[in-house]
């Protein structure tokens, strides 16, 4: 396998290490977090190359020759599934001239012609041909660029990392929580991507915390109790776990956040009560679809997972969601939005998409409107970060994760 070094900064950035070692305990990020692009480009190279991250559901690519295009900051990779049904992940970028090898979004092809100078690739990623190069020219060494490749429930992970770190433990923690909820047999069945005018942070940021569910969420507010009192949810969560178990389920709650420094990769596993009475994520909720892998009844529970930093995951006892983070620029990034079901489901027969969506739906455009409105705001050179909130003590370590990620060549 040919995996992508680290880069290495072009000139130093000393004033970075230093606004790290000036941050002020329990308060947000400075300015230039946000606004910087050799910050931005620090990002990328400290943790968008040295993470994994999730591209979505193998059910994208279900047949041989089955490939997508997809971009994170200036990087295309094509994802395609082998004529063995092995899944690849490679660079469109092609190893003669640079030029983008694949040029259509998604599809099924059994080869990639260079539209430049038609050097043909097969679709695991290796050279077939390579017209009018000398006798001795090696084709074996000049195979598209491959990045590693994980499939773990279903989820498809990959990682630029010359070295990725290690996914034994997240297959294990994915393996405890989505395998629960037959992730592994599920399909897609939307996805929905979101155009914000924002540091890819400041979403993320406002994804960890529900200090905001209350005022900026109605709906999500009225069967999610998160933005209730700690002993509020504390009660909620021991009926729930109490109806779990009475299903002969049990999914671990493990807090594996940590950073990076022993080659391990950042995960957290959590569990958290709806509301009395409500049986999933919908508009009043109602059951939305059929029930997915162990469960034979709705145990009015959430199951969430943070991983790597860009990737994070909900799993209702009869839908998935998959939320992905992508940033473009230093101010602009997507977040795209899967929901699974289970494999045999048929939509207009098993479930409606519009209730099925609905709620995410109408949750991330409000969150686009207040990250945006967060953007804008910090943009101002009087902008002083506030301190953080109890309630956004995900968003705290979040924080305190991404700064030693940052300061760590």
């Amino acid at each position: 396998m040919h995996a992508l070094p680290l880069t290495q900064p072009s000139q130093p950035a000393d004033w970075i290490d230093r606004l790290i070692a000036e941050h002020r305990p329990g308060y947000g990020l400075a300015r230039p977090f946000y606004m910087d692009p050799a910050i931005f480009e620090r990002d990328m190279e400290r943790l968008i190359r040295r993470h994994w991250h999730c591209l979505g559901h193998e059910s994208i690519i279900p047949n041989p020759g089955d490939f997508e295009l997809f971009k994170l900051e200036n990087e295309a990779i094509i994802l395609t599934r082998g004529m063995d049904g092995v899944i690849h992940a490679m660079l469109n970028v092609c190893r003669h001239r640079g030029a983008e090898v694949c040029t259509k979004p998604k599809g099924n092809a059994k080869v990639f012609v260079c539209p430049y100078h038609a050097w043909t690739y097969a679709n695991d990623g290796t050279l077939r041909a390579a017209r009018l190069m000398p006798k001795d020219f090696d084709r074996h060494a000049h195979g598209l660029k491959k990045l590693h490749v994980r499939v773990a429930e279903g989820l498809i992970f990959i990682s630029f990392a010359e070295r990725p770190l290690d996914f034994d433990p997240i297959a294990q923690a994915l393996r405890a929580s989505c395998g629960q909820y037959g992730w592994a047999e599920a399909k897609v069945a939307h996805r929905e991507t979101y155009e914000l005018e924002a540091n890819w942070k400041l979403a993320v940021e406002n994804y960890v915390e529900c200090y905001h569910c209350g005022p900026a969420h109605p709906e999500y507010s009225q069967t999610h109790a998160l933005e209730q009192p700690a002993e509020m949810i504390a009660e909620l969560n021991a009926k729930m776990e109490q109806r779990t178990c009475a299903l002969g389920i049990d999914i671990i709650s493990k807090d594996q956040w940590q950073t990076s420094e022993n080659g391990q990769e950042a995960i957290h596993t959590f569990r958290y009560a709806l509301y009395d009475g409500v049986a999933t994520g919908s508009e009043d909720g109602k059951p939305l679809a059929p029930l997915m892998g162990r469960f034979t009844a709705y145990d009015g529970g959430v199951t969430s997972i943070h991983l790597g930093g860009t990737s994070f995951l909900v799993c209702y006892a009869d839908h998935g969601m998959i939320y992905r983070f992508i940033p473009r620029s230093v101010d602009r990034c997507d977040m795209e939005l899967v929901w699974l079901v289970r494999r045999d489901a048929t939509e207009g027969v098993d479930y409606d998409l519009d209730k099925l969506t609905w709620l995410w739906k109408v949750t991330t455009e409000e969150d686009k409107k207040i990250i945006e409105h967060t953007a804008r705001g910090v943009k101002s050179h009087y902008f002083e970060p506030g301190p953080i909130a109890p309630m956004e003590y995900n968003e705290l370590r979040y924080i305190n994760w991404y700064l030693e990620e940052l300061a760590r060549a």
